[in-house]
């Protein structure tokens, strides 16, 4: 029998669930971030609760009452947290499906959680006792114009909306975003902010890259043996992507982050280490997922340094 890698061990030996918190606007990006979570740790290892899950009221109703689902009241928290409990445990709940094709709510289905449960909506981090069960938990900040951009293309593409009914919608729903959204940000282990990238705007739209930063909760002194290669042969030519990092200090609830940002394409020569170490501690070479690009834009780059971050949370668990 293979022998477990540490994280598969330290995942084994964290009674009940472990929670991953995913908070941030409608068509901020939520799921694009966390998608590589599944992927890499596996269907097995992962599932999701999206809280579109406890609307309390179906789009037609929301219409009726002059009401967002941003607002907390449109939506069953307490029925959220008393489902968290419980899944916290490994055990299954009961609970409606909200289906974005039609606006309504269908159910309710049984939902068992596997040993990893990603918890991904508007009001993730909004109540104490939401953010008391979660174990790391990540904030979603797309700057406002690519937002924007992406809440136009994704809910005319995917959700039959017009432009014009998502810019409306845009418009009525800023103000319940600032005052019920936008707060869980200072809550959050992690932040991803998203801006357009240096290289040209042109650039999101096209070829998904922009510029991107990963600001986190420092860890505790490490010694693994992993990160990026600079190759400098690479350097002195043509033959690589254009790409820039730059690693900053940020100051928030008086704590000091570290701060990450990626820009342009990465050449996956630059990883061999860090791949080599998620291949051995999830058993799925991160090539396999991504396919056999050479390089990589910044939100597959970030994503696989936030996967890192969620494996030595986990480690430091055991």
């Amino acid at each position: 029998m293979k022998e477990r890698s540490p994280f598969h061990a330290a995942l084994a030996a964290i009674p009940g669930t472990y929670v991953i918190g995913v908070a941030g606007d409608s068509g901020s990006g939520k799921t694009t971030f966390t998608a590589i979570i599944r992927h890499l740790f596996g269907d097995q290892l992962v599932s999701t609760i999206t809280l579109d899950d406890y609307h309390l009221f179906d789009r037609e109703e929301r219409k009726v009452r002059n009401i967002t689902p941003l607002a907390p009241e449109a939506n069953d928290l307490e029925a959220l947290e008393r489902d968290l409990r419980e899944l916290k445990k490994g055990i299954p709940v009961r609970k409606k499906v909200y289906n974005h094709a039609t606006g309504t709510l269908e159910g309710p289905v049984e939902f068992s959680p596997s040993r990893i449960l990603i918890l991904e909506g508007l009001h993730t981090l909004f109540t104490p006792a939401l953010r008391g069960l979660i174990d790391f938990s990540l904030y979603v900040d797309p700057a406002p114009d690519v937002k924007k951009e992406w809440k136009i293309k994704r809910d005319t593409g995917k959700r039959g909306y017009s432009e014009q009914e998502v810019m409306e919608e845009i418009r009525k729903r800023q103000a319940d975003y600032t005052r019920y959204i936008a707060p869980q940000r200072e809550c959050a282990d992690a932040i991803i902010h998203v801006a357009f990238s240096r290289f040209g705007r042109e650039l999101g739209w096209t070829r998904n890259i922009y510029r991107i930063s990963l600001i986190q909760v420092p860890l505790p002194k490490t010694t693994d043996d992993i990160g990026f290669t600079i190759a400098l042969p690479l350097l002195a030519t043509t033959e690589t992507c254009p790409f820039s990092l730059e690693f900053d200090r940020r100051t928030l609830r008086g704590k000091t982050m570290a701060s990450l940002t990626v820009d342009g394409e990465c050449d996956q020569r630059f990883l061999p280490l860090f791949n080599r170490y998620l291949k051995e501690e999830t058993g799925i070479d991160p090539a396999e997922v991504y396919g056999e690009r050479r390089c990589l834009p910044p939100s597959e780059i970030i994503q696989l340094i936030f996967c890192w971050r969620i494996i030595r949370d986990i480690l430091s668990r055991a």
